[in-house]
């Protein structure tokens, strides 16, 4: 496209509009992952040093921690690092975290507590953290922060490290974007005991880069059937994308656009009544065989139904039979779905903005009545008796 374009968009027409920002957001990942993946690479041997005496010990335990989009990245890595570390690994919402600690933390259990934060300056971040200071006996920070400036990263605490992401993550506009994908990417390297190769990243920031570009257009056209009701469904790690999905699109349309998300089996237990004849359902299909069989029998039968407007898989292999509801992902036939997620929250990313603009909103800023913020307000803090 254009230097001066996002999207087929020009930058004036944009900020003019109040969607720069966001555009440029969406737009930038594969170079921001590729930037992520080299500042990591330069501190593997730190980070597996700092994170070892939890990470190799079986009786201690992992929690990835942050709010809203960020508390995401933590539901989609936990099951893959809880196979890899000999720790346990469980993702735990900030919010979870501070307003029942005493559900989620143990005093007697060696603790890395890892922090996400767009701003870093999250009330229940900051919270999260004074409260495993006070009540671990021994814990372990590590805070990924996009914001060289944000409170989360200035904390005096026994033992930490700050994964300070490149400063182009710190988004500015009102959604997470590039700071979602770039503080997973940067995550999932630093714990992982095998290194990811710089030939692996790159595949992945292609695809990503490569499926912005083939998808714009039919997602374009899915924007102007002007559904009020889009549903996500992912299995395993694309569970948790399938909730940041929803939760973008519900951000960027200011509410205008109803959204649900769940597995594909979990679908049929009720969350199905959702559908309406203007309702749009994205199925973000496994890479995995036995498990895409699951996602591919209930998309089958979503269309058998009839009830939804369009039932639409997003995947890296494509049924000629189903080729006109189908977003291909190039080139990653035989990737992890954990790689998948990138080039896939980025179809989501891209058609809630194009949601966004097509209802007359600013993706910059969605809700400027101010009910929700880019750094959340009115967080009444308390402190915990003893």
């Amino acid at each position: 496209m254009p230097a001066n374009d996002f999207f087929g968009i020009d930058r004036t027409t944009l900020a003019a509009s109040g969607a720069l920002h966001t555009a440029r957001e969406i737009a930038q990942q594969p170079r921001m992952l590729e930037a992520t993946h080299a500042l990591v690479a330069a501190l593997k041997a730190q980070l597996d040093a700092f994170c070892a005496p939890i990470t190799h010990n079986p009786d201690a335990r992992v929690i990835l921690a942050g709010a809203g989009t960020s508390a995401y990245i933590g539901q989609i890595l936990a099951p893959l690092l809880d196979r890899q570390l000999a720790a346990r690994v469980d993702a735990v919402a900030t919010t979870d975290l501070v307003s029942a600690p005493q559900l989620h933390l143990d005093a007697t259990q060696p603790l890395l507590l890892v922090s996400f934060g767009r701003s870093g300056n999250s009330p229940e971040s900051l919270a999260a953290v004074t409260l495993v200071e006070q009540q671990v006996d021994v814990a372990r920070h590590l805070i990924v922060t996009c914001n060289p400036e944000g409170k989360l990263g200035k904390l005096q605490l026994r033992q930490a490290m700050t994964l300070q992401l490149p400063e182009a993550t710190h988004d500015a506009s009102f959604a997470m974007t590039s700071s979602f994908s770039c503080m997973l990417s940067a995550t999932l390297a630093a714990l992982s005991p095998t290194p990811i190769s710089d030939a692996r990243n790159t595949a992945l920031a292609e695809a990503t880069a490569g499926t912005l570009i083939s998808t714009r257009a039919p997602l374009q056209a899915l924007v102007a059937l002007a559904c009020d009701r889009v549903v996500y469904l992912g299995s395993g790690v694309l569970q948790g994308l399938a909730r940041e999905a929803a939760l973008k699109l519900g951000e960027l349309s200011n509410g205008a656009v109803a959204t649900c998300y769940d597995t594909p089996l979990g679908f049929r237990h009720g969350p199905k009544t959702f559908i309406t004849t203007n309702t749009l359902v994205f199925v973000f299909v496994s890479n995995a065989a036995y498990t895409r069989q699951y996602d591919l029998d209930l998309i089958d039968e979503l269309r058998r139904d009839g009830l939804a407007a369009r039932v639409i898989e997003i995947s890296t292999h494509l049924r000629d039979a189903h080729a006109q509801d189908s977003l291909l992902i190039p080139a990653s036939a035989n990737t992890a779905d954990i790689d998948l997620v990138f080039p896939c929250i980025a179809i989501a990313q891209l058609y809630a903005f194009l949601v966004s603009r097509a209802l007359g909103l600013s993706p910059d800023n969605p809700n400027p009545q101010g009910m929700v913020n880019r750094v959340v307000q009115g967080v009444r803090l308390y402190s915990l008796e003893t």
